[in-house]
């Protein structure tokens, strides 16, 4: 069950932030290859895997959890944090595709 305590939850935080980095290196290989990424192959490594490692249902439910115990200046931090460096680890995983494939 993701942490209901009070306080950031760093965990689901590092692993959607780990998530989006392997989905934008992913993402970069097949762009770089030039292969169809609505194939199956890149479907089920991106939204598969990827989706699957991530853990959308638990942040929701932590933001729930952060709203109803009143820390709403925390839930917001949360939210931002994971907006803003979800997309910015997504591009960094586009930049060092090459370096790892």
């Amino acid at each position: 069950m993701p942490n209901s305590n009070a306080g950031f939850p760093w965990s689901t935080f590092s692993v959607n932030l780990i998530g989006c980095l392997v989905i934008g290196a992913i993402m970069g290989y097949y762009i770089r290859t030039s292969a169809d990424l609505k194939s199956d192959l890149a479907l089920f490594t991106i939204i598969g895997i990827c989706g699957g490692f991530t853990t959308f249902s638990s942040f929701a439910y932590e933001n729930i959890s952060l709203i109803r115990s009143g820390d709403n200046l925390l839930s917001l931090s949360y939210i931002g944090l994971s907006l803003i460096l979800g997309m910015v680890m997504v591009l960094v995983g586009l930049k060092i595709e090459k370096f790892i494939f």
